[in-house]
């Protein structure tokens, strides 16, 4: 008996952290541009919302794949009727701006303002953005200056799709960089704002691009650079990224460089023929690497 108790413990032990590991936290963002923040005061508790302004974007920037809840309320003024509305724009990665409207938005009954001068906040009203896997930038302004609102961002993570990826090449103008990480040589290339990273690909697909900024010994702390991806001279996506000098991977020869960390997007390709062009935005910056791979499913597709 006290043997089958041990059992059983270690199972529900191992369960346990299984699924503890597999748990993915929901957690709140702050922008990181248009910072003003309104304070609500909900069930005694006070949570914070961002502004939104006209012309000011608030900026998200997070790691998918997973869900961005965008919850928003407009604010009353004594005068106002028994009802506003307001209209969102936002911005994910570049690709243009889309529309979000919030209409028959009535007075809040559980929710006031920790500056009570402010008004009346309005009912919560609330969508959801899903992100595929990669490095996102979510830009998000208001219409119409008319109507105060306020934002409030929570993303909850979600389990990556697994598959297997094979390395995929560029034209043949990039320069090859070969690094080192954990013992293997992993084939990057080299591009910057003046030669662009070009591939041409056969979808419908995915291309996954990492890319590490290049690190002279003397840079210290976190490196920020934005990469705009085009094809046909049309701007269809722009990253934002941050990186530091990276702990495990460095260069097969050369000892002057270091390369940043890894960062990731995901180009979704349309059925068909597509060129693009990924190009560093950044004048100031020094030149960027860049890997490319596709699903392992997907071999097929290449010419």
């Amino acid at each position: 008996m006290k043997k089958t108790s041990i059992v059983l413990l270690i199972l529900i032990l191992a369960v346990s952290s299984i699924m503890g590991q597999s748990t993915r936290k929901a957690h709140y963002l702050k922008p990181t541009v248009f910072q003003k923040r309104i304070t609500h005061i909900i069930a005694e508790k006070s949570r914070n919302y961002y502004s939104l302004n006209t012309e000011k974007p608030a900026i998200i920037t997070l790691r998918g794949p997973g869900v961005l809840r965008v919850m928003t309320r407009g604010r009353f003024i004594p005068t106002e009727g028994n009802t506003i509305e307001y209209e969102l724009l936002y911005n994910i990665d570049g690709s243009g701006w889309e529309k979000k409207k919030m209409s028959d938005v009535r007075r809040s009954k559980e929710a006031t303002y920790l500056k009570t001068s402010l008004g009346v906040p309005g009912q919560l009203k609330d969508f959801e953005i899903p992100l595929i896997r990669g490095y996102h930038t979510i830009e998000f302004k208001l219409k119409d200056p008319n109507i105060p609102v306020a934002a409030r961002y929570k993303f909850t993570p979600t389990k990556e799709k697994k598959q297997e990826w094979i390395a995929y090449s560029p034209l043949q103008t990039a320069e090859p960089v070969d690094l080192v990480s954990n013992e293997k040589i992993v084939h990057y290339y080299r591009f910057s704002s003046d030669k662009a990273l070009k591939v041409e690909v056969n979808g419908p697909t995915e291309l996954r691009v990492l890319t590490r900024i290049e690190n002279h010994y003397q840079m210290k702390g976190r490196i920020h650079y934005r990469l705009q991806v085009r094809e046909n001279e049309k701007v269809i996506n722009t990253y934002q990224l941050s990186s530091r000098r990276s702990e495990v991977a460095v260069y097969k020869s050369n000892a002057e460089l270091i390369p940043g960390k890894a960062c990731e997007f995901v180009i979704d390709v349309p059925k068909g023929n597509h060129s693009y062009e990924i190009r560093p935005l950044d004048q100031d910056k020094s030149t960027v690497l860049g890997r490319l791979l596709i699903p392992k499913k997907d071999v097929k597709l290449v010419k």
